[in-house]
């Protein structure tokens, strides 16, 4: 199989990685809506939500409130914007949960998803070590 994202979990392709955990992986956006915008995979490979195992529903919701948490406390954001697409607008068949930064006047309209990019690997390193630094502990 060839998947952008299980190669990223497998560390074959490299990324700002916000969270490795036994389920889940989380990573910088290469092309974020805003920085700091991050994708939440499960570890194993699961091509849509309907898809996922039941015992990870829970694990999922909790992880991407987590990241939520962690871009107000350590981007300061005011919000999140948090979703995901299924099959249709998924530009990598294995499923991810976006988590978006958001500020009041920020642009962002509906589903019209601008993108931007980071000025250069460190800054995106600064983006994901500010996101791990105020990332709430699993509960």
């Amino acid at each position: 199989m060839d998947c952008t994202f299980c190669a990223i979990v497998a560390g074959d392709v490299p990324a700002d990685v916000v969270i490795d955990e036994a389920d889940f992986v989380a990573f910088l956006d290469r092309r974020p809506v805003f920085k700091g915008h991050v994708l939440l995979v499960p570890r194993t490979h699961v091509p849509t939500l309907l898809d996922l195992p039941g015992t990870l529903h829970a694990g999922l919701t909790e992880t991407a409130s987590r990241l939520a948490a962690a871009a107000v406390a350590g981007l300061g954001a005011q919000g999140t914007f948090v979703a995901m697409n299924n099959v249709v607008s998924q530009s990598v068949p294995h499923l991810h949960v976006h988590v978006v930064p958001r500020t009041k006047g920020d642009g962002l309209r509906g589903f019209f998803w601008p993108r931007t990019t980071y000025a250069s690997d460190e800054e995106s390193a600064t983006y994901a070590a500010r996101l791990v630094a105020a990332l709430p502990s699993p509960s």
